[in-house]
């Protein structure tokens, strides 16, 4: 779901005159730029630490409540400027003159942070990891055939933090080897940012809000920024606290008022008053949160309640309704053939438009290149003279991704016997092609795919390795996979923002190293702060964890083929799967106009699992957008980024102390509930 919203795209696509002094200010002096060792400092890195395990936090919790995270590049960016202003401000009061804060900094803040959270967002604790445990293994059901009873790993910090750091560090340097495969004069960096000229609308905005802090004429915006960025972030902290209070038992407090009455609530119809969900809205487009809103609907409105009453005729009476064979079957498969329908479908077309647009390209090259180089702004030109005059010599990044992966393909196999080491070097051996494309497809679409291109591996290897071993090697294998594959796109977002703020790519890729080997650490020890705090995987709970159920059903589906299904489950499955397939399709062979009406089934699929209390939440956050925009728009677009990252990160805040209550049993005073007059 790291796409930005509509309101967003649309002020990049059209920046005027005056914004467009956010990309290009006055022409950058190329000499006066600090070189790449000095762009990286003590502050910076200790604000991108405390960044980064703030929203490693936020993100885990999305992760384990509904599994949809928001892109928060921008709100990184933003915290990052917010810091260092702050601490700039109280060495001034203390008489203490500190270094310029220059925008590089700014964007080596904001790429160390990213990488630090990205590992909690894609490292398989709400997923492919927490698939493995036992909770998640007794709710698919011991009877499941296919999942057999060896085919369990429980969470543990030492082996979480070990893996990721043998899997995670590939991906940084995945795209090197393609570099004489495509004939290019340096690094994937070039092709991709400078030759193809790709948007990476997230890195663009990032550099837009970045280049917009570090401007004279802006820095009164820069300020109302700052204050209302704080200003909700107190709110919404202090709103978490104040709930907290009156959460003193199962089912109290605010987060479950019966909004639209009591017989809506017993099917997930409420507001549950989280700002951080409501800030998440405010992120997403208005057509991910309708759709998550239809897709609620339609299941918790309308399908699961027919279902039910099919007890006795569609699945035994004597079921308990979280059994695989029971309700929670159909509730899981159909969710998981609206997740592959929409999957495969972007998958192969991004495949289909990035091998297009790379021959078309390569065509074009030779005959507009020395052109366009005479026609190319004199900023344009600086920019690219400082993002291509550092690189990686070829022999030390051949060496390094050669090294990563030999570790890799030891350990693995050691730590799950089940992926046999063949299969990792196959997976090495098609990392880089796989990552030049799904960053290609991210430059244009903004869609990062690495998940679709993990549960291909997943299938492939659950149906390889066979009955026995192939659930943990289906889920282990997607998580190799997607992690190169994420962290190679993830790199070129950030490349893309230094690109447009004159940072060293070679001082960005370090970082990018020091915050991913932050985030293998940081990662495990956030995931145990819940696991331990709170009842991560009951289905009934609020850290329901859908994903690491529907990534096991995956696997098994794998191994079993279609008996996992519970009855006239297949039917259902195969109308999500064709409407996801047709949505898709509807909405790119029809005009604009109408194709962006049309509801994206990953998002429908989503509340499918969850419920619908947080689709809500996010279409709040959407109409606060909607009824903004409609009264100033200008100011919307300035004051939306800054208010949704003081919502997520004050509630998000607020889940360390509460987690360290919970540690301590210590549990909130009053239990505020609701029952029927009668």
């Amino acid at each position: 779901m790291g796409t930005l919203n509509n309101d967003e795209r649309r002020e990049i696509e059209n920046l005027n005159a005056e914004e467009m002094e956010g990309v290009r200010i006055v022409p950058e002096d190329v000499s006066r730029i600090a070189p790449w060792t000095r762009q990286i400092t003590l502050r910076g890195l200790i604000a991108s630490i405390l960044i980064g395990i703030i929203y490693s936090v936020i993100v885990m919790k999305l992760n384990l409540t509904t599994g949809l995270v928001p892109n928060l590049n921008v709100s990184a960016a933003l915290l990052g400027f917010v810091f260092i202003r702050t601490w700039a401000k109280l060495l001034e009061k203390a008489k203490i003159v500190s270094t310029p804060f220059t925008k590089q900094e700014n964007t080596i803040i904001q790429t160390c942070a990213v990488a630090c959270y990205s590992i909690a967002v894609g490292g398989g604790f709400g997923s492919y990891l927490l698939g493995l445990n036992r909770k998640t293994y007794e709710q698919v059901g011991v009877e499941t055939e296919g999942n057999t009873p060896g085919s369990t790993k429980e969470p543990g910090i030492g082996w979480m933090t070990g893996f990721l750091f043998v899997t995670s560090f590939v991906g940084l340097l995945a795209l090197v080897p393609l570099r004489k495969v495509v004939s290019l004069c340096n690094l994937c960096k070039q092709v991709l940012i400078i030759d193809y000229k790709l948007m990476y609308p997230s890195g663009t905005a990032t550099a837009v809000l970045i280049n917009g802090f570090h401007t004279t004429k802006r820095d009164e915006l820069a300020k109302k920024q700052v204050h209302g960025f704080m200003k909700y972030f107190s709110l919404s902290f202090f709103w978490a606290l104040f709930q907290w209070f009156y959460s003193g038992g199962d089912q109290c407090g605010f987060v479950q008022f019966p909004t639209f009455g009591l017989k809506a609530w017993r099917n997930s119809f409420y507001f549950d008053f989280s700002m951080t969900y409501i800030g998440a809205g405010m992120i997403c487009s208005h057509l991910v949160n309708l759709s998550l809103l239809l897709g609620a609907v339609l299941s918790w409105g309308i399908m699961w309640p027919l279902i039910r009453g099919l007890k006795g005729e569609w699945f035994p009476k004597n079921l308990s309704e979280s059994s695989m064979k029971s309700l929670n079957g159909y509730k899981v498969f159909i969710s998981i053939a609206l997740i592959l329908g929409d999957g495969l479908y972007n998958f192969f077309k991004i495949i289909y438009f990035t091998a297009a647009n790379i021959i078309l390209r390569m065509k074009r090259r030779n005959i507009k290149e020395a052109s366009d180089n005479q026609r190319m702004p004199l900023d344009d030109l600086r920019q690219n003279e400082v993002f291509i005059r550092e690189s990686i010599p070829i022999w030390l990044a051949c060496a390094g991704y050669t090294l990563f992966a030999i570790v890799s393909i030891i350990i693995i196999p050691l730590m799950f016997p089940e992926l046999k080491w063949y299969y990792i070097v196959v997976a090495y051996l098609l990392a880089p092609s796989l990552s030049f494309c799904n960053a290609y497809g991210a430059g244009l679409t903004d869609m990062n795919m690495a998940y679709n291109y993990g549960k291909v591996a997943l299938f492939v290897l659950a149906a390889l390795a066979g009955k026995e071993n192939g659930v943990v090697a289906g889920l282990v294998g997607c998580g190799l996979i997607k992690s190169i594959v994420s962290i190679s796109s993830d790199l070129m977002h950030d490349f893309k923002t230094g690109h447009l703020t004159f940072t060293s790519p070679r001082a960005m890729l370090l970082t990018q190293a020091i915050g991913t080997a932050i985030g293998c650490v940081v990662a495990p020890l956030t995931f145990f702060l819940f696991y331990k705090a709170f009842d991560v995987g009951n289905p009934d709970g609020e850290y329901k964890a859908p994903y690491a159920l529907v990534y096991r059903n995956m696997a098994i589906l794998g191994v079993q083929g279609f008996s996992a299904l519970p009855h006239h489950c297949l039917q259902l499955c195969y109308g999500a799967f064709a409407f996801a397939i047709a949505a898709n399709l509807v909405r790119d062979l029809n005009p604009r106009n109408i194709g962006k009406w049309v509801p994206l089934p990953m998002a429908m699929a989503v509340p499918f699992l969850v419920g619908a209390y947080f689709a809500i939440d996010m279409c709040v956050g959407s109409l606060v957008v909607y009824v903004w925009h409609s009264l100033n728009s200008r100011e919307a677009g300035l004051m939306i980024p800054a208010v949704a990252s003081g919502l997520i990160c004050g509630d998000g805040l607020w889940i360390l102390p509460s987690s360290i209550l919970a540690l301590l049993k210590i549990r909130p005073p009053i239990c505020m509930s609701f029952l029927p007059s009668s």
